[in-house]
């Protein structure tokens, strides 16, 4: 085998076939900024005296730093346990102050879902829900904030790739919720530009009693989960990347004025 054949695209390759070394080709982006709730954050469950659980964001245990750490890339938590998009849009980020453009990323991570669409229950909405350049008429559905989200984005570093995270399934009655979920990330690809899925809802594994034995503690990831998870995602982004290698070559160029094909 040639050098380079590992890195080239088999195109029977489906998404997770492989974990790519040292991240892979995830490693071409700088800076990366993961945008979502407590599975973004790192998050660990701890017993109380009175044996109520208590909730801790350790951001460098989330799944984000350990690709940082793997491909020395700058990645930023725009996250926090219990985060759902209208929260993030209505309130959080601003009072974070995540929209200023300092901290504009090359690549941005989305996995919100999970507390609006089980917990809050809003309404998932549809891609007829987001405007993309004119996000002030987006309905109040998980659809348009989410949709407001990456317009704001959009509108600090144009050219910056989105990878929009789904939910894995889970033996339980919700996977037609998990299902309608990945539906509208995947419709919202078609909408953004240089948007991709990370399509854990087929490709990741199921979340059963054995997988949670060992990569849960309680309703969230244990160190070796939030590994396993950074694993996925930036192996996910490989093979987007060697799938399509084109639409990455100017990612040196994202938040600069030059450009080859691409338009500054």
């Amino acid at each position: 085998m040639r050098p380079e054949e590992m890195y080239l695209f088999d195109p029977a390759e489906k998404p997770l076939d492989r974990l790519a070394p040292g991240g892979g080709f995830c490693g071409v982006f700088r800076s990366i900024g993961c945008v979502g709730d407590s599975l973004s954050s790192g998050e660990f469950e701890s017993k109380k005296e009175n044996g109520e659980n208590g909730y801790h964001d350790m951001f460098e245990y989330s799944w984000g730093q350990y690709i940082a750490r793997e491909t020395g890339a700058v990645v930023r938590n725009f996250s926090r346990g219990g985060m759902t998009a209208k929260e993030y849009w209505n309130t959080f980020a601003d009072d974070m102050g995540y929209w200023d453009p300092s901290l504009a990323c090359q690549a941005y991570i989305i996995a919100l879902g999970v507390n609006d669409l089980y917990y809050c229950r809003w309404e998932v909405g549809s891609t007829d829900d987001v405007h993309p350049d004119e996000p002030e008429k987006n309905p109040e559905t998980f659809a348009g904030y989410y949709g407001k989200i990456i317009s704001r984005l959009r509108a600090i570093q144009p050219r910056a790739r989105f990878f929009l995270m789904s939910m894995p399934k889970e033996p339980d009655d919700a996977n037609e919720l998990r299902r309608a979920h990945r539906d509208l990330l995947d419709g919202m690809t078609r909408i953004f530009p240089h948007t991709y899925l990370l399509d854990f809802y087929e490709y990741f594994p199921e979340q059963t009693a054995e997988f949670k034995n060992f990569f849960y503690t309680g309703t969230h990831l244990d160190p070796m989960g939030y590994l396993f998870t950074a694993r996925c995602v930036e192996s996910y982004i490989d093979w987007h990347i060697r799938r399509d290698p084109r639409a990455f070559a100017e990612v040196p160029f994202i938040g600069t004025s030059l450009g080859y094909h691409e338009k500054p």
